[in-house]
């Protein structure tokens, strides 16, 4: 019964910050610099992707494209690495200092975050 407690809440928590069509959740906070490093960091890796794209179609040399595909996987992590930052600088930190079920809501969503990333 707890599990199931647990699992109600934190849908609930989940449709608290849901909005929009889709119910599609927003951060509730962003830091403009981040976001638009962000954007700038992902308008070249698109452009890197096409480039891939067009290597593969010409039938470069693999050891080449396997080198451009490695600078794109090193961008998105850097992309990655300012969104986590992001995140925990204010929606984390909001959950964190608000109830405990929100905390723990938060506590959650990182280790699952975390776990799924870490390798």
């Amino acid at each position: 019964m707890v599990g199931r407690s647990k699992t109600v809440l934190m849908q609930s928590l989940i449709e608290k910050n849901a909005s929009g069509a889709g119910g599609q959740r927003h951060a509730l906070g962003v830091d403009s610099e981040i976001k638009s490093s962000n954007l700038k960091r992902l308008r070249r890796i698109e452009g890197q992707v096409r480039g891939l794209h067009k290597m593969v179609e010409d039938d470069r040399y693999c050891p080449d494209i396997l080198m451009q595909v490695a600078s794109v996987q090193e961008a998105l992590r850097g992309v990655s690495k300012e969104l986590v930052r992001n995140h925990l600088s204010h929606c984390a930190r909001r959950a964190l200092n608000g109830s405990d079920a929100e905390a723990q809501q938060a506590i959650d969503e990182l280790v699952a975050l975390w776990s799924k990333h870490a390798g």
